[in-house]
């Protein structure tokens, strides 16, 4: 190597490394940001999967609601 671009060189990596450390840091906010939006919705999620009631399996083994549970209960006039 050329030594007279050493110092060029050591400069142009410096810089990148300064920029490299910038985004590291923009992820790290960004990625904490993302960790407290999910832990908001999974709160409000059990909190309506919580106020939905009980459950019951159909005769296929899955998971389901009466019509009262879904909000469909009929109005008697």
């Amino acid at each position: 190597m050329d030594p007279k671009n050493t110092g060029e060189l050591q400069r142009h990596l410096e810089k990148q490394n300064e920029l490299l450390r910038d985004a590291h840091r923009s992820m790290l906010h960004e990625l904490h940001k993302l960790q407290v939006e999910e832990q908001t919705l999974m709160r409000k999620f059990y909190e309506l999967w919580s106020a939905q009631g009980p459950s019951h399996k159909n005769a296929e083994g899955n998971f389901v609601q009466s019509d009262k549970e879904n909000g469909l209960a009929k109005k008697h006039h």
